[in-house]
């Protein structure tokens, strides 16, 4: 749950810090006081959108802090999320806690802190929407919707309905990548094959030049041996002398007879100086290398070829190559390997009408399968549904509509292409507000007050089948009073046993079943120039009842009736207590 929230400069509010409990908390105060500042700290704590706007005038910058502390299923998956953010947190087998924090700059920038590392806001959102669940009246609207209603029902018949949903998404993802697949092969066919057929054209083009690789490299090279043959031989026999020397075996000033002085030389010196040798085998060595080099000049003398129908031939192929380079590659690697992916498209084309058969059955069967997950899920959710009805029936009966009847309606598609990823399922929930009336879509039939309430109940009813830490309802009994908002207020206590539940409100009935009570006032002078928050008990909170009831502080008649509503809410939590 969340033990704390401190706000700076945010709004109306210059500083103020919120101890927390489980358990009811209502917040009130005058209109404008700026009670929805402290939901709008708590969207920011969420990842919600920082408006720059919302800083208080004269400020550089608003911060809102909260800290939490989890146990139970809960906090491995938070605790889990927030190390791979790398953030800090203190847990233990039972337990976590942890900081989260949002500033927001004038001129806009904001900033998110897990743990007091930075992370993006996406990772305050992920963390809240484990723990937090906020219903105001833009909730009730989106109540209205129906992938809204499909998303409550699935998330009531929990593991039964998810456990199908993911069977049926699996085999959807399936069924979807064939069907595209088969579609992309039938209206490409005319022009795959065309294409196959060019393909087929020039890669009997290239297979008539029958390049090799490394074949161009290798005619450049030959190509400039042949031009330049007469200096090149010049430069070769020279290079082969001077090494070498000349055939005829006459004494010579060749480096390799240089040697031999040399080393005959140093064979003398090494008798006297043992140390010597290595440098006598050191030029012995070198002799014998230069020797080699004058053999393989020799050699690469002999086969130069200055033949001028080879330099034609040789042309004649580059020029062949160098045509096949304009189309199909910078190289003659890049051309033999853009023909190997051309064969392997032809021969893929080849294969269609094989493989559009093969598809066209694979896509029947995974249909066949579709069909089943989703009447397995249709199942699974009208299951779900009939027990939701009952149950949300019997809470809205507790909040003072005695003759209203909730029902869920699960209605499935034949035709699976409208199915989607949620399944073949339109999902609607229906409200007989009056005896013999009939069940209507909850869109067109329920007021304002009674969506609040059918809100409430199915919370309450979700509440139990899929435990939530913290709820938020901000204002969510718009539209109700008297006996109904005594009942409002109860259940919201009672939902306040198991979880933490914040609620800001108008009515005093619903105040008086709170916990904790928090009132956000104005300023001394009477301005919306500051605010601040603090809580109220025994006579005080008598007096904000009081000011709720009838806006006479000093009344005796408000008082005896704030006390009369503080003693009914004793005694209903009495009651839960035995």
């Amino acid at each position: 749950m969340i033990e704390s929230i401190r706000i700076r400069n945010l709004g109306v509010i210059s500083e103020t810090q919120i101890s927390l409990t489980r358990g009811l908390t209502a917040v009130t105060g005058e209109t404008g006081a700026g009670k929805t500042m402290l939901l709008t700290g708590l969207s920011l704590l969420m990842g919600g959108k920082a408006d720059p706007a919302i800083v208080r005038h004269g400020s550089e910058r608003a911060d809102v802090d909260g800290e939490w502390i989890l146990a139970g299923s809960s906090a491995q998956v938070v605790r889990d999320r927030l190390e791979e953010a790398g953030a800090d947190i203190e847990s233990s087998d039972e337990s976590v806690s942890f900081t989260m924090s949002r500033t927001v700059a004038s001129e806009g920038r904001s900033r998110a802190f897990a743990g007091g590392r930075s992370v993006p806001a996406s990772v305050l959102d992920e963390v809240c929407s484990e723990l937090i669940a906020v219903h105001g009246q833009s909730d009730q609207l989106r109540l209205k919707s129906p992938a809204k209603q499909r998303d409550l029902l699935d998330r009531f018949g929990g593991k039964q309905v998810d456990s199908s949903l993911q069977s049926y998404r699996s085999v959807h993802r399936s069924w979807t990548a064939a069907r595209t697949r088969l579609n992309e092969l039938r209206s490409t066919s005319s022009a795959r094959i065309a294409e196959a057929r060019r393909l087929t054209d020039s890669v009997a083009e290239i297979d008539s030049v029958a390049p090799l690789p490394g074949e161009d490299a290798e005619l450049d090279r030959q190509a400039a041996i042949l031009a330049n043959s007469g200096g090149l031989l010049v430069d070769i026999q020279e290079a082969r002398v001077r090494l070498v020397g000349e055939d005829s075996g006459s004494a010579a000033d060749d480096a390799v007879a240089s040697l031999h002085v040399a080393i005959r030389a140093l064979e003398r010196a090494a008798q006297i100086d043992a140390s010597l040798e290595p440098l006598v085998h050191r030029v012995r060595e070198t002799a014998v290398s230069l020797s080699d080099v004058g053999i393989e000049l020799a050699s690469y003398s002999a086969d130069i070829d200055a033949d001028p129908t080879r330099q034609a031939w040789v042309e004649e192929r580059r020029s062949a190559l160098t045509a096949l380079k304009r189309r199909y590659g910078a190289s003659v690697d890049e051309i033999l390997a853009w023909a190997e992916e051309s064969r392997a498209l032809i021969a893929e084309v080849a294969d269609d009408d094989s493989t559009i058969a093969d598809l066209e059955s694979d896509v029947a069967q995974l249909e066949r399968d579709l069909r089943s997950a989703a009447t397995e899920l249709s199942q699974a959710r009208n299951k779900a549904g009939a027990i939701l009805g009952t149950s949300v029936t019997n809470e809205l009966h507790e909040l003072a509509l005695p003759d209203a009847e909730f029902s869920v309606r699960v209605a499935s598609a034949e035709d699976s292409a409208a199915w989607g990823s949620h399944g073949a399922d339109q999902v609607e929930f229906l409200l007989r507000a009056h005896k013999g009336g009939p069940a209507r879509p909850l869109a067109v039939s329920a007021s304002g007050g009674e969506l609040s309430r059918v809100m409430l109940a199915i919370e309450v009813v979700l509440a139990g089948a899929d435990p939530i830490d913290t709820f938020v309802f901000d204002e969510v009994d718009a539209g109700i009073g008297g006996r109904a908002a005594v009942e409002v207020g109860r259940k919201l206590a009672r939902l306040g046993r198991t979880s933490q539940v914040l609620v800001v409100t108008h009515l005093p009935q619903v105040a008086a079943f709170a916990d904790v009570q928090l009132v956000v006032s104005k300023g001394a002078d009477g301005m919306v120039t500051s605010s601040h928050v603090s809580a109220v008990t025994g006579e005080t909170r008598v007096t904000e009842l009081v000011r709720m009831l009838s806006g006479l502080e000093d009344s005796a008649a408000g008082a005896a009736h704030a006390q009369e509503l503080l003693d009914l809410a004793d005694a209903a939590r009495a009651s839960w207590n035995t």
